[in-house]
């Protein structure tokens, strides 16, 4: 089914750049893409296969920011092997059963539209704050900028080791974004940039943050969960239980990631994030940490602004131009559950596998290095 993507309006948003007439993405289906239909109706499962690398995801388009074509390179060393005792994966049977329910596809013909690489480079304007060691929060709220700036300075108040307990929880309310496969410049109509397949959606980009923090000594809770598939409302709703029922499980976790991807359109044509990092093309990421205006219940909405300047600030540190500015605006995306609680879009549905892979390991090197410097190891 082609989408016509209209013009679009900058608005403050989950990064988004809100689409008039039509999603930039379209909403989840019910029917089983790449199944064949007498498989659909008998009900049979499809053999599982061992799922390879991670990537993410998040409902929203972002805004179209004023990018530039200046793509910064950073060289860095090579990381540790991850220690597999310090990951924790969870995943219900449901959803290792629906795994293969909906099959990554994406043509390759241009019959959808345009895909353009764009960095997105420091922004001008009032809204737009720059943090005292790197990257920007872009401002969406009552809090004026001098007071914003000195919030960001605050260091966040968590309990934070880096001998195997369990610190960081992982997990995916919309867990079936996807991207594209290669780089051709076009998509298909037919792509729906969703996928089932956890080597090929957002658990793969969870997989590779969980990685890099297990190569630091940082236990890491990895929920696997498919909450947007089959149905997709109400994702929020599911992914809040399983944040619940994991906090309880693992009372050490201090720091909760939703791993999304954003959704980035101009019209029909789709805007790539990219930067490159030791001589190879990543997704760029942007931290979104909502605020309270009295009404939302999240009285503690400021520690996780804290662990967002903190984040990236560290990121823009290590790999200079990987960040776009943190979207600190009035949502709520679960952030109530815990005080470290951020939401991260790695890239576009415009972006490669491989490039939203190696931006997951990125962030995972990042905050490991800000865990390491909260929990007092590090310089």
């Amino acid at each position: 089914m082609r989408i016509r993507l209209k013009t679009a309006a900058m608005l403050c948003g989950t990064g988004t750049l809100l689409l008039t007439g039509r999603y930039a993405v379209p909403l989840m289906q019910h029917t089983q893409i790449g199944v064949p239909a007498a498989v659909q109706a008998s009900g049979t499962v499809l053999p599982q296969q061992a799922p390879s690398a991670p990537v993410p995801a998040e409902d929203t388009s972002a805004d179209v920011q004023s990018g530039t074509d200046s793509v910064p390179v950073v060289h860095a060393e090579n990381q540790p092997a991850p220690n597999l005792s310090n990951i924790i994966n969870i995943e219900s049977d449901g959803s290792q059963a629906m795994h293969y329910a909906r099959l990554y596809s994406c043509p390759d013909t241009d019959s959808g539209g345009k895909i353009i690489d764009r960095h997105f480079s420091a922004q001008k304007g009032p809204q737009f704050i720059n943090l005292q060691n790197g990257g920007q929060v872009r401002n969406c709220t009552f809090w004026n900028s001098s007071d914003l700036l000195k919030e960001s300075k605050i260091a966040p108040a968590l309990d934070l080791k880096t001998d195997g307990t369990p610190m960081v929880l992982i997990y995916h309310t919309h867990t079936t974004e996807s991207f594209v496969e290669k780089k051709t410049g076009a998509y298909d109509a037919s792509c729906i940039f969703r996928t089932t397949e956890p080597d090929k959606n957002m658990v793969m980009v969870g997989d590779a943050i969980a990685e890099q923090l297990s190569a630091a000594g940082i236990g890491v809770v990895h929920a696997r969960e498919l909450h947007d598939y089959p149905v997709w409302s109400g994702a929020y709703g599911n992914s809040a239980k399983t944040i619940k029922s994991i906090l309880k499980q693992y009372p050490s976790i201090c720091i909760a990631l939703d791993i999304h991807r954003d959704a980035i359109a101009d019209g029909s044509t789709v805007v790539a994030p990219v930067c490159t990092i030791n001589g190879k093309q990543s997704a760029q990421i942007m931290i979104i940490s909502g605020c309270d205006k009295g009404n939302m219940g999240m009285p503690n909405y400021r520690e996780n602004f804290h662990l967002a300047s903190a984040l990236q600030q560290t990121a823009e540190g290590l790999f200079p131009g990987f960040t776009r500015p943190i979207l600190f605006d009035y949502r709520k995306y679960n952030q109530d559950l815990t005080n470290g609680s951020l939401l991260i879009e790695v890239g576009s549905q415009g972006n490669t596998l491989e490039e939203a892979r190696y931006a997951g390991e990125l962030v995972g090197r990042s905050l490991s290095e800000t865990i390491r410097k909260l929990s007092g190891e590090g310089d």
